[in-house]
Order: structure tokens, then C-alpha cells, then sequence
């Protein structure tokens, strides 16, 4: 289970939960530990794609105005 759902402190910023956790998920793959490759590279190889989705929608729910009456997506 994520990180992001275990009780934390609250952040100031909007998607910093699920940044937080798309950080350690690709600091934790065998793409970066085995192969030397940056995180950078492994997330165009495709890994921790549920996460890089999830930081997306959150993202983009921040621009959007219906946001206001839905709350944002991933938070």
C-alpha cells in the first residue's frame, strides 16, 4: 500500500502525498538500483505508471474549476 494512505502530516501543497510516493517507487525499482539508470528514464520505461497517472489527474484537477465542488482526484 502507498505510502500516501498511512497518517502523515498534512502538506502545504496541492499532490504532495502522491509526488512523495512516485519518488520513493522509483527510487525503490530495480530499474534504479540494478541497471544505474535515473528515475527519469525508468518512468519513460514505463515504471510505477499507477502512480504517474494518479500525480497526473491530481495535477490536472488543480486547474480544473469543477475541482472546486468534486475536490481533487488522488488527494
Amino acid at each position: 500500500m502507498p505510502k500516501y494512505y498511512e497518517e502523515k502530516e498534512e502538506y502545504s501543497q496541492p499532490c504532495s502525498g502522491v509526488r512523495e510516493d512516485l519518488k520513493t517507487c522509483l527510487l525503490e525499482t530495480d530499474c534504479v538500483l540494478k541497471e544505474g539508470k535515473t528515475p527519469k528514464e525508468c518512468l519513460k520505461e514505463g515504471h510505477c505508471r499507477a502512480l504517474q497517472v494518479t500525480f497526473f489527474e491530481c495535477k490536472r484537477s488543480i486547474l480544473d474549476n469543477r475541482a472546486r465542488f468534486r475536490g481533487r482526484k488522488g488527494y
